[in-house]
């Protein structure tokens, strides 16, 4: 059988994640059949998704990473992942924000580039539980100097974890002030556990943040779809927008447009 040069190789690795997550494991066969690729093809895609930690190689196939649920790499690791879609979905995602608005921005390697897209949207205030987040706008200020029109960040306290965001009381308390938007990055996203996080206490510093914002827009590439954390902080039915990325799998756009505004970086608005 020809090479399926339609699908590309971020395609075809969507894919095979999707079959292994619902599947529980596939083999090698299955996957050549079903994407009508070569044997090596699909073995480099599965080289490939084991060196991001989404999956593990097994004997003639793949199976689900053990530890998906409660185990979240660091920053830096996360932030070799997707970096060409996290920096498409910043893009779409920095369009939704007015200046002048009140914003809250989950940590996540995520958030952290559309951070990057928001230093030029004038007069914001940015709450978050990410030191990195803060200083994307802190590092803007004293590049640009004390400009008018410079966003206001507040940095809510707790304890420090290794990804360098805080969980705790105090950010739990503070993300009480009411934001028009919340901007949350995810470990996994599906229709059954909704938003969901490896780490207990920032499932609660995240709840706190949905529940003090008037719009909830996810941004999160293709790969978390279908990923279940340990510990859930909002339903679907919480999300109004979710942004992503052009691998997301035609099933999953329409399961996820049942639920929500789906926004696709680079592609024609799929929401009303």
């Amino acid at each position: 059988m020809s090479e399926n040069s339609n699908l590309l190789a971020e395609q075809r690795r969507a894919l095979i994640l999707e079959v292994v997550r619902r599947r529980g494991g596939v083999r090698v066969n299955e996957l050549t059949r079903k994407l009508g690729v070569s044997d090596m093809t699909v073995r480099r895609d599965l080289d490939a998704l084991a060196r991001q930690g989404v999956l593990e190689k097994v004997h003639g196939g793949a199976v689900p990473v053990v530890e998906a649920s409660t185990h979240e790499p660091g920053f830096e690791a996360k932030s070799g992942l997707e970096p060409t879609a996290k920096e498409d979905i910043a893009r779409a995602a920095a369009e939704l924000v007015a200046p002048g608005a009140a914003i809250a921005l989950s940590g996540g390697t995520t958030t952290y580039a559309l951070a990057h897209r928001l230093v030029d949207v004038p007069d914001l205030t940015v709450v978050t539980n990410s030191v990195r987040v803060a200083d994307v706008f802190h590092v803007a200020q004293r590049t640009s100097g004390a400009r008018q029109g410079t966003a206001t960040v507040v940095l809510t306290g707790g304890v420090r974890t290794p990804p360098t965001r805080w969980w705790g009381p105090s950010p739990t308390r503070r993300s009480r002030r009411s934001t028009s938007t919340c901007c949350s990055s995810v470990h996994g996203i599906s229709a059954e556990a909704g938003l969901s996080t490896p780490n207990l206490a920032e499932a609660e510093t995240n709840r706190r943040l949905v529940q003090s914002a008037r719009r909830v827009v996810v941004v999160a590439d293709h790969t978390k779809w279908g990923v279940v954390g340990l510990s859930s902080f909002a339903a679907l039915e919480q999300v109004d927008t979710l942004v992503t990325d052009g691998g997301l799998p035609a099933d999953a756009r329409a399961e996820i447009a049942e639920h929500l505004r789906l926004v696709v970086a680079g592609e024609p608005d799929s929401g009303d």
